[in-house]
């Protein structure tokens, strides 16, 4: 197939514009312009380097079915070592195609037959017809394979399988304990450590409700089935938990509640009181087991504003909403409009009720950066996106957000092996 140059041209940049669109906040533009990149860009590229026979001219749109189908084999080829090493990302997949797509683009020439020895001065003439359509080249397939190989071995994090969580170490009844600061330039300093070595919760550091509590609390803006309670909330043989039960609860709001549950802050004890630990900046980490019982239960492990008393802003460290084996990292912020804008990224599939995991963020004054087990996984630079307040640090189960726990599920447990904050 012929392409002039400037169809060429196009190509590569719409498949760094595909990569260029994950910066984007999630919205039509941004779906739009990822999917062109996967869905059509690379394998139209492979289509327009096919050589075709002497004389034949391919139409347009019967090109358009086997660019499909390329991109679809392309894409998964490069996502599936991604997916196989626990490094898969949209961004990552988009960066891989982007590049394959620009090297098939690039014009490379052709090898012309030999001159006729006995006219040195004659034009070489083509060579005749064979009636056999030739396929691809041979030497498109090696390049696209060899650009495949190189993107993933460049995209793919070489510490996914082998390095161990920082600021952890496995112990052999399988929890984990804190032990050094992060592994990430700067000379940082413990400022916040708790790894629940007593036998009952250090008031001293820790509540367990939000601000507004008044003999329990919960969070009426997510329409959450549980009513938190201190008794839901207990220490022993170095862990936290916090135990959800189906159990009908009368909540002081007046409202009768079908669950009740535990958290832990670092806030207040009432609207009116004084938060224990606030932080601005730093490395928020946490050794934490999620509940097996995974539909219908909310943990989380994050970060709200001590000043306002409400988000955003928000830094949601992790979240498993409904699901044992997908992470999920947000990052919410105030519009100039003041409506609540977030971006977030997911990381999985894998079994996290498995044991402890380390989940962590990095939170400074340009950037917030996520690490599960030691590995970063996901990043925000937006500036507008930072907050700049101080904020308190909150770990709970929620129950009934977005589904209800199934009728056969009357419990389940969140466990905490140990929680730091380090600033530098």
């Amino acid at each position: 197939m012929i392409a002039g140059p400037y169809l060429r041209l196009a190509l590569a940049l719409l498949a760094w514009a595909g990569v260029a669109a994950t910066t984007l906040n999630a919205g039509p533009v941004r779906a739009a312009t990822a999917a062109v990149a996967v869905l059509a860009v690379p394998g139209t590229a492979l289509v327009l380097r096919c050589r075709w026979p002497a004389g034949v001219r391919q139409a347009p749109l019967t090109a358009v079915v086997p660019a499909l189908a390329c991109s679809t084999v392309l894409a998964t080829a490069a996502a599936t070592p991604m997916l196989l090493t626990h490094t898969f990302t949209a961004r990552r997949v988009l960066v891989v195609l982007a590049v394959l797509t620009t090297l098939l683009v690039l014009p490379y020439p052709r090898r012309r037959p030999p001159p006729d020895p006995a006219n040195r001065f004659a034009r070489p003439a083509p060579p005749p017809p064979t009636g056999r359509h030739r396929g691809p080249s041979l030497r498109a397939g090696a390049l696209a394979a060899a650009c495949l190989l190189a993107g993933a071995a460049a995209c793919a994090d070489p510490t996914a399988l082998t390095s161990p969580a920082p600021n952890a170490r496995a112990e052999s009844e399988g929890t984990v304990q804190a032990t050094e600061p992060p592994n990430l330039p700067g000379a940082w300093h413990l400022v916040f450590h708790d790894d629940f070595n007593g036998s009952r919760l250090n008031t001293k550091d820790w509540t367990t409700c939000y601000d507004w509590n008044i003999g329990g609390c919960t969070n009426a803006g997510n329409h959450e089935l549980e009513w938190y309670l201190p008794g839901q909330v207990s220490v022993a043989d170095g862990n936290l938990t916090l135990t959800a039960q189906r159990r009908e609860t009368h909540g002081t709001d007046g409202k009768t509640y079908p669950w009740t549950s535990g958290m832990v802050t670092t806030g207040r004890d009432h609207w009116d009181g004084t938060p224990r630990h606030t932080f601005t900046y730093g490395y928020y980490a946490a050794a934490i087991k999620v509940p097996a019982e995974a539909e219908g239960m909310f943990p989380a492990f994050w970060l709200i504003p001590a000043e306002t008393r409400g988000t955003p802003p928000e830094i949601d460290i992790v979240e498993f909403i409904n699901t044992a084996t997908q992470v999920s990292a947000n990052l919410h912020w105030r519009a100039p409009d003041g409506s609540d804008t977030h971006i977030g990224n997911s990381y999985g599939p894998r079994d996290f009720a498995d044991g402890y995991h380390v989940y962590a963020v990095d939170w400074q004054p340009d950037s917030v950066t996520w690490y599960v087990d030691g590995v970063q996984r996901f990043q925000v630079t937006e500036p507008a996106a930072i907050p700049h307040v101080a904020m308190e640090l909150v770990i709970n189960l929620a129950v009934g957000f977005q589904v209800a726990p199934p009728s056969g599920v009357d419990s389940a447990r969140l466990n905490v092996g140990w929680v730091a904050v380090w600033q530098r």
